[in-house]
């Protein structure tokens, strides 16, 4: 089957699908209060998602408060972000999963393609502006800010993204073009370097120095490619760094924010619009912005968005970098962003992958 065959076939498969939405009743998937939510979602009796693993940003505490909560069951499968929605649009109204986490780039793509139904928390006007849909598809459960977790064995070890650029050490920030981190991680040098959302020049060009150095794995980061010792410098989000050097061991490894700059984004629930389970889909998203949701969060070493007003507790705070770390890092663009990392698959093939 030809491509345009494939995109012709999916495109009348969500046809329609949408077609078959509207036909359907939707007197319990359109309960909004949270009384009603609950007595919804206990007849629904599980919740399916993608992309939110339990050694994810502590998703494994959420799913069982969640599941005690809510007295339903839970499965996952972890997928990229671009993984996540190709699912949920190639099976339509045969809609296996409920619920996923995406990176910022590809929530609006949720939204165009119809993918998406929205759902504002009762405390979503806590929720800074820069990291939410106005129209309540999509809000930032936690931001991530681009940090380096670097193997203490390495003399001169990077402070900057400027120092990468002298230094010794291989580097790795995974599949640029199919995952938000990694493109995040393009941007970071970028911002650093003089650049911007619509200016990647400066972060493509560091990379591709370090390629043509022999410098530049193509691998993704993570906690086991570390303890194997394989990763010397890994450019991730500041959660992930965080976690896997706790598991890899505190006196190994070191995570700081670059000092020259680096940006602050963050993943969202996406509530699947041909969701069967929309209900407890809805409260897995309400749950995730509650006190509760967000100090589990931190725990997990995810900084909450609603960290202002958290009490947390020393446990948690202990997981979390310091804020002064964060002077130099910049909120994403949203409006921009999207836009530019359509492009940055195509354009990090042509300077940097081509140069390895």
């Amino acid at each position: 089957m030809s491509n345009n065959s494939f995109l012709t076939r999916r495109s009348t498969m969500i046809a329609c699908a949408g077609f078959a939405m509207l036909m359907m009743p939707f007197a319990t998937a359109n309960a909004q209060s949270i009384s009603d939510l609950e007595a919804a979602a206990k007849t629904e009796g599980q919740i399916v998602s993608l992309g939110m693993p339990d050694d994810w940003a502590n998703w494994g505490e959420m799913w069982k408060a969640i599941m005690g909560k809510y007295g339903v069951t839970h499965a996952d499968t972890d997928l990229s972000s671009a993984e996540q929605l190709a699912k949920f649009e190639a099976e339509g109204a045969n809609a296996s999963a409920d619920i996923c986490e995406v990176g910022l780039e590809f929530m609006p793509v949720a939204v165009k393609k119809g993918l998406s139904q929205s759902y504002k928390t009762k405390n979503w006007d806590k929720i800074p502006d820069w990291a939410k849909d106005k129209d309540g598809h999509w809000a930032f459960s936690y931001p991530g800010t681009i940090a380096f977790v670097i193997n203490k064995n390495i003399k001169n070890p990077p402070r900057s993204f400027a120092d990468l650029a002298t230094g010794d050490y291989k580097v790795t920030l995974g599949e640029v073009g199919k995952r938000a981190a990694a493109n995040a991680a393009v941007l970071a040098a970028a911002i650093a370097l003089g650049g911007s959302e619509t200016n990647l020049q400066p972060g493509l060009d560091l990379y591709a120095k370090l390629a043509k150095q022999n410098r530049l794995l193509t691998i993704n980061p993570t906690v086991a490619l570390m303890e194997k010792g394989e990763i010397q410098v890994g450019i991730v989000f500041d959660f992930n760094a965080l976690s896997w050097r706790d598991v890899a061991g505190k006196e190994k490894w070191d995570v700081l924010i670059p000092s020259d700059g680096s940006v602050t984004t963050g993943y969202s629930t996406i509530i699947n619009a041909f969701a069967k389970r929309p209900n407890i889909a809805k409260l897995t998203r309400e749950f995730a912005f509650s006190d509760e949701g967000q100090a589990m969060f931190a725990k997990g070493y995810a900084r909450p968005i609603l960290i202002d007003g958290l009490n947390l507790s020393s446990e948690a705070a202990a997981h979390l970098l310091p804020s002064e770390q964060y002077r130099n890092a910049k909120p994403i663009n949203p409006e921009t962003w999207p836009g530019a990392a359509k492009k940055l698959g195509t354009m990090w093939q042509e300077q940097v992958a081509s140069k390895m």
